[in-house]
């Protein structure tokens, strides 16, 4: 795994919402962020875990972190309206945009999916990333070094049967990602990339594959030195890629000459 020792400093002072920061690696994210001086918003489904989480943040590092419960399947157009009106009115701009949440849905061949799971797993995993994008960006584009990450999965990139509706939503992410950075590369000082985190011990992977041995995987933890170096100064320059976690090396990712 990539190795990056981050100044402690890294974040300091930078405003960063994560989805899906009440589970996985979007809990983990949100640990190392507050740990290296982010203020954070935190997004999440279920309010018991996020105020758990907040609960444990703010022990440490008192008056960084804020939370709203937010069930993406569910939410209206208004709803994230009121975010975006919040969060500004909290913070002057927003730095970084890390969009971890997600959900599986069913592992059935096509011809056997039901409709209903189809259509929430495109809504949570889609929809819902083109909507907190649309109503975020002119956030993002009052900071001079935002970030924004999508998280993807290696049946974004190459499709595996019985995959459905996860596979083929990650497949149209990194399809929004790559749109949105073009539009983005010569009118803003947003970067924009994707992220494959790989294979990782978290409740959805067991959840996908029942048999396997967790404890064979990397912890989400182990990710955190690649989320870290994408928010670096040293990873300006890396726009509109799609990344492996498992094999990342940022020499992959150096500017073409012009």
């Amino acid at each position: 795994m990539f190795e990056y020792t981050a100044p402690t400093n890294l974040l300091s002072g930078r405003n960063i919402l994560i989805t899906g920061a009440s589970d996985g690696i979007g809990r983990c994210c949100a640990r190392t962020f507050a740990q290296y001086g982010a203020n954070l918003i935190l997004l999440g489904r279920s309010l018991k875990k996020l105020e758990d989480l907040y609960d444990e943040i703010e022990k440490i590092y008192p008056g960084t972190t804020s939370i709203q419960p937010m069930d993406f399947n569910k939410a209206s157009d208004d709803e994230y309206l009121s975010l975006a009106s919040s969060v500004s009115e909290k913070y002057k701009q927003l730095d970084g945009l890390v969009l971890s949440a997600g959900m599986l849905g069913a592992r059935n061949p096509i011809e056997f999916y039901p409709t209903e799971i189809w259509r929430e797993t495109i809504q949570v995993n889609l929809n819902s990333v083109f909507m907190i994008t649309k109503v975020l960006l002119p956030l993002l584009r009052l900071s001079d070094d935002a970030r924004l990450l999508f998280i993807s999965s290696s049946v974004g990139r190459r499709s595996r049967a019985h995959w459905g509706a996860y596979a083929v939503s990650k497949f149209a992410v990194e399809g929004f990602m790559q749109t949105l950075a073009e539009e983005l590369e010569k009118t803003s000082a947003i970067k924009v990339n994707s992220l494959n985190p790989g294979g990782t011990k978290t409740n959805m992977r067991a959840e996908a594959y029942p048999a396997e041995d967790p404890d064979t995987l990397p912890t989400p933890e182990k990710l955190m030195p690649v989320y870290l170096y994408l928010f670096s100064n040293e990873a300006k320059t890396i726009h509109g890629h799609a990344i492996d976690a498992s094999n990342f090396d940022p020499f992959n990712y150096l500017p073409l000459a012009k």
